[in-house]
């Protein structure tokens, strides 16, 4: 069972040992002051390589890593320039121009 940890509205706290399925306290069994649960970040420890990319770098990881960065650069790059042909062709279809001619007889 979990140790919860209750604070008074004094500022005070105190811990209880409940179930998990316990509805929280709302007051404190020993003074009958209004309390409030005190929520606490869990500890997790993320163990093994994989979580971060600077986990345990090598010379090879920093390689890997500047290959992919260059090579993402390289891909944005042309995707820019295939956009930017594709915006001047379509520009440049939509002017086209009319010319009619009248004539006419005496």
């Amino acid at each position: 069972m979990p140790i919860y940890e209750y604070r008074r509205e004094d500022g005070t706290t105190f811990e209880v040992l409940e179930s998990i399925t316990a509805d929280p306290l709302t007051h404190d069994p020993e003074t009958g002051q209004a309390v409030q649960r005190v929520l606490h970040a869990p500890a997790v420890h993320f163990k093994g390589s994989g979580f971060y990319n600077t986990d345990y770098g090598t010379k090879k990881r920093q390689r890997e890593t500047k290959a992919s960065a260059e090579a993402g650069a390289a891909k944005n790059d042309a995707k820019a320039s295939e956009k930017k042909t594709s915006e001047s062709s379509s520009s440049s279809s939509s002017t086209t121009t009319s010319s009619s001619t009248t004539s006419s007889s005496d």
